[in-house]
């Protein structure tokens, strides 16, 4: 793989069809390809690690694809695809708290920020939620308001509820 692309491949999912994309280092994207399609998609990837994106597939993609594949079946519930983060370092901290959540399971913008040391950053924790490429394998889905309700996911509040639908129905197995 060149090191100076991102490649990328459509995944086919229940809930429509992500986008997947990976650097030398591992996965640097998973998102709706509705979420602004693929030529937005390709600037915000641009600005993060100044890479261009280009079709393809490597080892990486192969294996996030199984994994997902895996994930929707029930049958995964952690995955172990190498992850390339970049950003600023209170976004990887919410980040790496969204990878701490357990399967089935859901936590308040606020326990977040809570737990970062940080109580009245809720609204910082909402937004480096949205700022998260990976969808699904970091479960920024899985991130609710203190009153139970459903809020902000960039893939849609439908797609939020489907894959805690999903994650409930498989957790005892």
């Amino acid at each position: 793989m060149r090191n100076d692309h991102i490649v990328y491949k459509e995944l086919e999912s229940p809930i429509g069809i992500l986008i997947a994309g990976t650097t030398p280092k591992g996965v640097c994207l998973l998102e709706f390809e509705d979420r602004g399609g693929l030529d937005r998609i390709k600037q915000r990837m641009l600005k993060r690690y100044g890479f261009e994106i280009a079709p393809g597939t490597n080892s990486f993609i192969d294996q996030l694809e199984s994994e997902v594949c895996r994930y929707f079946e029930g049958a995964l519930k952690t995955f172990m695809v190498p992850l390339d983060l970049k950003g600023t370092p209170f976004q990887m901290a919410v980040w790496q708290q969204l990878l701490n959540i357990p399967y089935g399971e859901t936590t308040t913008y606020g326990e977040i920020a809570s737990f970062l040391g940080k109580p009245g950053a809720m609204r910082a924790v909402g937004r480096a939620n949205g700022d998260n490429f990976i969808a699904i394998v970091i479960p920024c889905h899985r991130v609710i308001q203190a009153d139970g309700n459903l809020r902000g996911y960039g893939g849609g509040i439908w797609r939020k509820r489907r894959l805690l639908e999903l994650e409930k129905q498989h957790v005892s197995m």
